[in-house]
């Protein structure tokens, strides 16, 4: 019955892995009952109850104790130890928090705010250069203890090219603002309808700068609170700036040296980097189109290789050198499933 649900909505356009994650099964267990002799799921639950099971009058003896005026603030790790400094034990921590749970009972007792809910951001997904752009701004040392620099960096989710970079004494939304507008400029395109995504600091939110992105015409996407993964790529690339072994191990003597240096490591990050995320060509080729033509040459050296010497790979495929074809930005559940599955396959 389980195996007939899932092949009927897998026939109706449900990708496997959703299918059975919403059913609370793994894929692989999925597959084990296709293979299997009983061929379905006939898992019945407990056929008795738990001998330890509480009472109704336990039960009800429990709520009446968490719900007593001197309890009734206070959550079960805190009425647990009372309870036996007194010389009583109504039950376990986790029994009393399970059935408050049950009773809907186990929200935040006193004048504690129930966690906050955070959804993640859209997903957003770039199928060419200048659709979608990541940037953030990261610190940079200096000669000075608890001084910093600070730099500005926008990049292309598609292609990985930073397409602006400026370092600043200071963080402000007009600056945030200038370097964008200089981006426009130098990628000479119009920027009308391209997604902006940055964290949720006051430079990136600010008044200035969401103006600016509405004269250009850019929609503003934002992370999370206190959630970096919501913006990995720009955060992936200040680890690659950071960890360069030309990166100085001490600091920055001035604004103009820490320029220079962020100068030419957009250099070589953009002109010269092969990038494992685009198939290892730098961000440059992939942002001008030649990527696939560079990708079409590697898989033309590969085959000839292979025709040279069959008996190095037997029977199996040369290395695709498979070009990227879209790129997400913070996908959604359904998406990571499907992207699993085509790794898989």
């Amino acid at each position: 019955m389980t195996l007939d649900l899932i092949d009927k909505v897998v026939a109706e356009g449900a990708p496997l892995g959703l299918a059975c994650g919403r059913l609370g099964l793994s894929l692989r267990t999925v597959q084990r009952w296709r293979t299997s002799r009983v061929g379905d799921d006939l898992r019945c639950g407990p056929r008795t109850e738990p001998a330890n099971k509480l009472t109704a009058e336990e039960r009800s003896q429990v709520l009446a104790v968490a719900n007593a005026p001197e309890f009734c603030d206070l959550p079960p790790s805190q009425i647990v130890p009372r309870l036996a400094d007194r010389g009583e034990y109504i039950a376990s921590e986790s029994t009393m928090y399970r059935v408050l749970k049950e009773e809907q009972q186990s929200r935040r007792r006193g004048r504690a705010q129930e966690p906050q809910a955070r959804r993640r951001p859209p997903e957003r997904v770039a199928t060419r250069s200048n659709q979608v752009w990541s940037w953030d701004i990261t610190y940079l040392k200096t000669s000075i203890r608890g001084v910093y620099y600070y730099l500005y960096m926008v990049m292309d989710v598609w292609s990985r090219k930073i397409v602006a970079a400026a370092v600043h004494e200071s963080e402000s939304q007009e600056l945030a603002a200038e370097l964008i507008d200089g981006a426009a400029r130098s990628e000479g395109i119009d920027l009308k309808g391209v997604f902006l995504h940055s964290d949720n600091g006051g430079p990136m939110k600010g008044m200035t700068m969401l103006s600016k992105l509405q004269t250009l015409g850019m929609v503003a996407s934002f992370s999370r609170p206190a959630t970096s993964n919501d913006n990995p790529y720009s955060e992936a690339l200040f680890r690659t700036m950071k960890y360069r072994p030309t990166y100085p191990d001490g600091s920055f003597g001035s604004l103009a040296e820490a320029q220079a240096w962020v100068e030419k490591f957009v250099r070589w990050y953009n002109d010269e980097h092969l990038h494992s995320g685009i198939t290892f060509t730098s961000p440059l080729d992939r942002h001008e189109g030649r990527d696939a033509s560079i990708l079409d040459e590697r898989r033309s050296v590969y085959a000839a290789a292979k025709g040279r010497h069959p008996e190095r790979w037997g029977s199996r495929d040369t290395r695709a050198w498979k070009r990227v074809q879209r790129v997400h930005l913070n996908p959604a559940y359904e998406t990571l499933l499907k992207l699993r599955e085509d790794q898989a396959a």
